[in-house]
């Protein structure tokens, strides 16, 4: 760009601040969230592995199983690798979950979804990796002493020689200990973990079989290298895995650089929404400045100006406003990730505290981004302004109305055809390639309505304007305004409507998964009591016992435990019941019986299908730790997500589980006939209050947990979209303060004919409305659709009961027509303050 059209470019963004300052804004918020959801992340990451760096100090090799869900290794292994010739000291590791209790035993200390567990102690002369630092008292001497992290002692509000009870979900009843000591935990302590160390013999008692230990520290003879000592064992147990410390740290690394990958992605995808939807508004902003600046265009390239001098000063200030608006961004963003990281603390979700990370790559991904996007953007528009013959824009008084919409308005009606299409096939199916199927719909539906919705909006504002007749001449001016440039309108409301899509769909997910689970439980439970607990620890097995030996008037109870296996190369997750099926749940039998020999399973029927099975088939499962075990099929039922795909006798859940691991999913309590109800439940509260975490649940209140759990993530998804709603509304102030500026001269026209100041706030109100409200019934409808599309493909998973929130719906629609007022307040008064005389005069 020559150095005068860099100055007229310049002196033009200077002199329009307004505009400037709302085109900035609309890139910055798109950026921050990108950049911030890097830092967060990144954060996260370079605290995991700082706490990673921690571990394993000291050890040489570490034989351990290639599952966590495995029965560990045995302790002739364990033995054998103490007399294997380069090992000069073993120390085996034993641990599993413990809940610990507060002083006065009847609540639980809150992690907040940190880690509970406990760990084996071993005296320095015994153990391998280095020892943990005591900052108080000393390390447990004796069954009954326990030493804790300082997170944990803080947590629990203990002191050396407190006495406190913990709780073991997979025995019995609470038992008291003595806390003797506090110790460092290195880098867990800013996260909520609780690290509770018994002695050697008591977590031996506690946490295994007493033939199997969780993994075992080595320690090479001297002379003796970490990595021969690794492939001469690894050579030797091929079913497990043998590391060295720095092969373990990177294994944990992996593990959660794979979840924050999940969270990253997560967070990306709304930036990306939120960086369509500011895409939208900047391309907008640009096509009604380029509009505006017709005649002062047209007279550039008359004293002189090229086109190519003229597309290039607009995609000048684009790159000015691209850089400026992605720096802010950044910096926007490093503000939100350390909001997001203190707000998911003040909710105490145990992750762990970190200085923010700000790699160079976030830093460069976010001015790339902001500056492709904003120049882009401004790309149709210059090049629309540069082809404007010069006499014609200096003739013409507005001329922002651009080519035909019939090409387009054809290829989005085209593009609404196949993707609704798209949408049907891929909602008779289920499973991802349906789904896969059904995206690929959603998003030639978006593209359609993107491309069709200026022709849309002519017809529906017209219908709308229903709404404004009360106004009478008012509100007729302000449908006319709203139809009379149906890009901009369409373009204002688009952004309105990817973010109402989103929120209607995820409505509907919402609604339908309670739905179904609802009927599932009414449906599938026939007992009238439902014993839970915390997801990750379910309800202890010593639970189960003190309600069986203590509560009269049962007539059955049933736990439901959890267990994952084999069946050739695929992963299946399992039930197994510890007492009869029948009395408790509906089940629907196929074939075979629901009483569940020794050695014997029943298969869902799907699972039946695919593999052929039939009832009397031998069937062989592997365990995670390689353990071959081979059933046979007792029983086909009908599918039943409470179930699962398929179901085993408690014996094999004894072979498959670690006893550490062993615990209820939930248990189901069946009363005999005539049993006083609410007297039952007050006796199963006393039997279970010793365990703390049991709640007794009816029906509706184990319907209300499941949806709770529903809500939550709902939650959480509604937060991160509420920013594409703000960068929408943002929009349409944005929209609408520029055709304030863009129809000065009407305005003016109209004040000197008479019109009030409230008058002309009142037409940009009703406008806004219209606009508003035409974007969100478009993105209502196109939500509805996708989800329930998208639902279809649900159906295996349990979630076959669609429902339709409609008043929600109706709700969102209600508040867009209001947000589309409170939008139009700025810009309103704006345009009642335009001076009659000034307006008019103006060129």
């Amino acid at each position: 760009m020559s150095n005068p059209m860099r100055k007229v470019a310049l002196r033009n963004l200077a002199a329009h601040k307004v505009r400037l300052a709302l085109t900035l804004l609309s890139v910055v918020l798109g950026t921050a969230f990108i950049s911030g959801s890097f830092v967060f992340t990144d954060t996260l990451q370079r605290t995991f592995d700082g706490i990673f760096e921690g571990q394993a100090q000291g050890v040489d090799v570490r034989v351990g199983p290639k599952d966590r869900q495995s029965l560990g290794v045995p302790t002739n292994i364990v033995d054998a690798l103490a007399k294997t010739e380069g090992v000069d000291r073993v120390a085996p590791a034993m641990n599993g979950p413990v809940v610990l209790l507060e002083p006065d035993g009847k609540k639980a200390v809150q992690t907040g979804g940190a880690p509970s567990f406990g760990l084996s102690y071993l005296p320095p002369d015994k153990s391998v990796e280095e020892p943990n630092t005591f900052v108080a008292g000393a390390p447990p001497a004796q069954p009954g002493e326990i030493a804790l992290n300082t997170s944990g002692a803080e947590k629990a509000g203990l002191r050396v020689g407190d006495k406190i009870k913990v709780l073991i979900p997979a025995k019995g009843d609470p038992f008291e200990v003595t806390l003797s000591g506090v110790y460092e935990m290195p880098g867990t302590e800013g996260g909520g973990v609780v690290a509770v160390m018994f002695t050697e013999p008591q977590a031996r008692k506690l946490f295994t079989d007493g033939s199997h230990v969780a993994y075992a520290d080595l320690a090479a003879a001297p002379g003796v290298s970490a990595d021969d000592l690794r492939d001469k064992l690894a050579a030797g147990l091929p079913n497990y895995k043998v590391q060295n410390a720095d092969e373990v740290r990177e294994d944990m690394k992996k593990e959660v650089s794979e979840a924050l990958t999940f969270i990253n992605y997560f967070l990306l995808a709304f930036g990306a929404i939120a960086l369509i939807v500011g895409t939208f508004i900047i391309y907008n902003t640009f096509s009604m400045i380029v509009a505006q600046r017709l005649r002062e265009l047209a007279l550039l390239r008359a004293i002189g100006a090229s086109r190519q001098q003229v597309g290039r000063s607009v995609v000048g200030e684009a790159v000015v406003i691209g850089l400026i608006g992605s720096a802010i961004g950044l910096a926007a963003g490093i503000g939100l990730a350390f909001g997001l990281s203190a707000l998911l603390n003040a909710f105490d979700l145990g992750l762990p505290t970190g200085s923010l990370t700000v790699l160079p790559r976030t830093a460069i991904v976010a001015l790339l981004v902001g500056l492709i996007v904003t120049v882009a953007s401004a790309y149709a528009p210059a090049r629309r302004a540069a082809k404007v013959p010069p006499v014609e824009a200096m003739r013409s008084e507005f001329a922002s109305a651009g080519d035909s919409l019939h090409v387009r308005t054809v290829v989005g009606a085209v593009m609404a055809v196949a993707g609704g299409v798209l949408v049907y096939v891929g909602a008779q199916g289920t499973g991802k390639g349906s789904a896969v199927t059904v995206g690929i719909g959603a998003l030639g539906l978006i593209l359609a309505v993107l491309l069709a919705a200026p022709a849309l909006s002519r017809p529906m504002v017209l219908v709308l304007g229903v709404l404004t007749r009360p106004f009478g001449a008012i509100g007729q001016m302000a449908r006319n305004n709203a139809v009379r440039n149906p890009r901009r309108t369409a373009a204002t409301a688009f952004a309105l409507t990817l973010g109402l899509m989103l929120v209607s769909a995820i409505g509907i997910l919402g609604a339908s998964a309670k739905t179904s689970v609802g009927v599932l439980i009414d449906k599938g439970v026939k007992a009238e009591y439902v014993l839970a607990g915390p997801q990750m620890i379910g309800a202890p097995l010593g639970a189960v016992d003190a309600v069986r030996t203590q509560v009269p008037g049962i007539s059955d109870v049933t736990g439901i435990k959890v267990v994952a296996f084999k069946v050739g190369d695929e992963q299946i997750l399992a039930t197994s019941p510890d007492g009869p099926i029948g009395p408790v749940m509906d089940i629907d039998l196929l074939s075979g019986s629901t009483t569940i020999g020794a050695n014997e399973l029943l298969v869902d029927e799907t699972q039946a299908g695919d593999r052929g099975w039939k009832v009397g088939d031998k069937v062989t499962i592997t365990s995670l730790d390689s353990k071959k075990l081979e059933l046979t099929v007792g029983g086909i039922f009908a599918n039943s997500p409470l179930l699962g795909a398929m179901v085993v006798d408690p014996g094999v859940y004894e072979q498959l589980m670690p006893p550490s691991l062993r615990t209820n999913a939930f248990v189901l309590v069946k009363a005999e006939p005539g049993t006083d109800l609410t007297a039952m439940r007050a006796n199963l509260e006393k039997a279970t209050e010793p365990f703390v975490v049991v709640q007794v649940q009816d029906h509706e209140q184990f319907k209300g947990a499941q949806g709770k759990q529903i809500n939550t993530l709902l939650a959480i998804l509604y937060g991160l979209l509420a920013l594409a709603v703000v960068i929408a509304v943002l929009g349409i102030i944005n929209t609408l303060a520029l055709s304030v500026v863009e129809r000065r001269r009407e305005i003016g026209m109209l004040r000197a004919v008479g019109t009030q100041r409230s008058q002309v706030r009142r037409t940009i109100y009703l406008e806004s409305m219209l606009i508003a409200i035409f974007g969100a019934i478009v993105g209502l409808v196109l939500g509805i659709a996708l989800g329930v599309g998208f639902l279809r493909t649900l159906r295996d998973l349990g979630i076959d009961q669609i429902t339709i929130p409609w008043s929600q719906l109706v709700t969102v629609l209600i508040a867009s027509a209001v947000v589309g007022v409170l939008a139009a307040v700025w810009p309103g008064v704006r345009a009642a303050r335009t001076p009659p005389l000034a307006a008019i005069a103006d060129l």
